[in-house]
């Protein structure tokens, strides 16, 4: 028998049950000052006041604070916005953009509410089964890069035949 009569068992049991109960009410935070690149995942809720490049998938609600930018997809059951979003939106349940809201881009989802003075530019397509268990999985780590070759480094190249020596008047130039 513990202490007030409880057994250790009991208190046991009653502190996972609090720990499952603190972890569903758990919120991640990208904050001020934070850029994050790439494919962010969540279980539980994301509020963001940093910067988000790439995609956000969670399963939870996602939070755009008024000093928060996402430039990429939202997967989310649910979604406020009051910062910045340029790209798609995938919604399951309800969009919420609050007047501070700045998105350029396309929207899917169930349900929308905007406030007055939100600004939203693009697409928008609603009563759409949208699931984020079903969304494409893109990877952001093949983003296409400029290349160059070796006539690009060199701006004498241009005027360079195959073999590498100036053309004639350019040789006339030279000499």
């Amino acid at each position: 028998m513990g202490f007030f009569g409880n057994s250790s068992q009991e208190t046991d049991s009653t502190s996972m049950a609090n720990q499952s109960s603190a972890a569903q009410d758990q919120v991640n935070l990208v904050g001020e000052g934070t850029v994050l690149e790439g494919t962010l995942r969540a279980e539980n809720d994301v509020r963001t006041s940093g910067r988000i490049i790439g995609t956000l998938r969670v399963k939870g609600k996602a939070m755009i604070a008024e000093g928060g930018t996402v430039e990429g997809e939202i997967y989310a059951t649910n979604v406020d916005i009051a910062g910045r979003v340029e790209g798609e939106l995938h919604v399951e349940e309800r969009l919420v953009l609050k007047s501070t809201a700045q998105v350029n881009g396309s929207i899917e989802t169930d349900r929308l509410v905007v406030e007055e003075g939100a600004q939203f530019n693009g697409d928008c397509q609603m009563d759409s089964s949208v699931s984020i268990d079903e969304a494409p999985d893109r990877e952001t780590t093949s983003q296409s890069r400029p290349t160059f070759g070796a006539d690009d480094a060199d701006p004498e190249a241009s005027d360079r035949d195959a073999s590498g020596t100036l053309s004639g008047e350019e040789e006339e130039a030279t000499s």
